[in-house]
C-alpha cells in the first residue's frame, strides 16, 4: 500500500488537537455562510417541505394495486426531489449494523494505522484513506476524512486496499455490496417503467451487471469547533447513476429544494437514495439530480457510507434517451462519456453557478 509522497493533513488530527478556531482554508465564502445553521436545530424543523420516505415493501408485490402504488411513489419522488429515504428496502438491519460497526472500527484506529491505507491522489491512486485536497477553483477544504474503494463487481476489486482491521470488514462489506446491487437493479427497473421504457433499459444503459461499478466512500466528519464556518461536503450533485447512503444517525445532509436548504431527518432503518447526474441525463431531466451538501457540528462525529453506482468511464455515451426527447422537449444535455462528464464537472463549472444553478 502506497504512502503519499507528501503529507496530507487529516481533519481528525486538527479536530483532536484542541484548536478553538479552524484554519482559513476550511472557512466557506461569505455568500455561503449566511445559509449555514446549527444542524440539530435545522433537523428539528417541522414546517416546510420534507425529504420523502418511500416504503419499498410492495415493490415486487403479487398484488398489482400494491405494486403500482409503490412504484408510482418512487417515480414521483425521483421526479420531484431526486432524493428519498428508502424503508423496507430488503437489506437486513443486522447486516447494515455490521457494515456501520466495521467502518467505524476502521476510523477508530490510530491515524498512523489508517495512514497505511493512504491513497495518493497526485498519482491517480484514489482508492484508500484520504482527505480532500484543495480544489484549485476555490482553494477550499472540506471538513472530512474518508475511505474510498470499489466494492462491486467482485472481479474488479483491489483487495489490497481493503482494511484488514476489523477482521470482518471484507465479509460484511462484500455481502452488503451484493444486496445493494440487487436493490439498484430493482430501482432502475421501476425508473425505466416510469419513463415508459421496458424495465431493463436503464440498467442496460448504465452498464448492466458486468460494467456498473459500485464505489463506496465512508465519510468521517470529525467534531468541528466552528461548524457555522465550515462544510463537511460542499454543494454538489452526484455524478453517479444512483447513490445509496447509510449514516450513524447524526444529521448533516442538506438538500437544495425550491430555493432553500432543507435538512434531511434521520429516519431509522432507512437508506437514503439520490438520483445522480447519469440518470438525470438519460431521462432528459425528468428525474432530478438534486444539489446537496453536508453540515458538521461540534458535539458529535458523523459518519456516512455512500455507495455510488457508476457506469464505465469510456464505454458508454451518456445522452438523453431517444424516447425521452420530443420537439417540445429537446435534449437538455450533450452526449458525453462518464469520463468526459467528470472532467466537465471538475473543470467546466464556475463556482458562482452554485446555488441556485447546478454543477454540470
Amino acid at each position: 500500500m502506497a504512502t503519499p509522497s507528501f503529507h496530507v493533513p487529516r481533519v481528525e488530527s486538527l479536530s483532536s488537537s484542541g484548536i478553538q478556531s479552524i484554519p482559513k482554508e476550511y472557512i466557506r465564502p461569505q455568500e455561503e455562510l449566511t445559509s449555514i445553521g446549527n444542524v440539530f436545530e435545522e433537523e428539528k424543523k417541522v414546517e416546510g417541505p420534507q425529504v420523502p420516505t418511500i416504503d419499498l415493501e410492495g415493490i415486487e408485490s403479487e398484488d398489482k394495486v400494491v405494486r403500482e402504488k409503490c412504484r408510482e411513489e418512487l417515480v414521483k419522488a425521483a421526479k420531484e426531489w431526486g432524493v428519498m429515504h428508502l424503508v423496507n428496502h430488503g437489506i437486513p438491519d443486522d447486516l447494515i449494523d455490521r457494515v456501520k460497526k466495521a467502518g467505524k472500527a476502521f476510523f477508530d484506529l490510530p491515524i498512523e494505522e489508517k495512514e497505511k491505507y493512504a491513497n495518493d491522489q497526485a498519482s491517480g491512486n484514489v482508492q484508500g484513506y484520504g482527505s480532500k485536497l484543495a480544489n484549485t477553483a476555490s482553494g477550499q477544504l472540506e471538513w472530512l476524512d474518508y475511505f474510498f474503494h470499489l466494492i462491486f463487481p467482485e472481479d474488479k476489486r483491489d483487495n489490497s486496499v481493503w482494511p484488514k482491521t476489523p477482521c470482518d470488514y471484507t465479509e460484511v462489506t462484500s455481502e452488503y455490496s451484493r444486496l445493494l446491487r440487487s436493490l439498484a437493479n430493482k430501482v432502475l427497473s421501476v425508473l425505466s417503467i416510469g419513463l415508459g421504457l421496458e424495465e431493463g433499459r436503464l440498467e442496460k444503459e448504465v452498464g448492466g451487471l458486468e460494467e456498473l461499478l459500485l464505489q463506496m466512500k465512508i465519510n468521517y466528519y470529525p467534531k468541528c469547533p466552528q461548524p457555522e464556518l465550515a462544510l463537511g461536503v460542499e454543494a454538489h450533485t452526484d455524478i453517479s447513476a444512483l447513490t445509496f447512503i447509510l449514516h450513524n444517525m447524526v444529521p448533516g445532509l442538506q438538500l437544495f429544494y425550491e430555493g432553500k436548504w432543507i435538512t434531511a431527518k434521520c429516519v431509522p432503518n432507512s437508506i437514503i437514495m439520490h438520483i445522480g447526474d447519469t440518470v438525470e441525463i438519460l431521462s432528459n431531466g425528468k428525474y432530478k439530480s438534486i444539489l446537496h451538501r453536508g453540515l458538521v457540528n461540534k458535539e458529535m462525529v458523523r459518519i456516512s457510507w455512500a455507495v455510488f453506482c457508476e457506469p464505465p468511464k469510456e464505454k458508454i455515451i451518456l445522452k438523453p434517451l431517444a424516447e425521452t426527447v420530443t420537439e417540445a422537449e429537446p435534449p437538455l444535455f450533450p452526449p458525453r462519456t462518464f469520463a468526459q462528464l467528470m472532467e466537465h464537472k471538475l473543470f467546466g463549472k464556475t463556482q458562482d453557478s452554485l446555488p441556485p444553478g447546478k454543477a454540470g
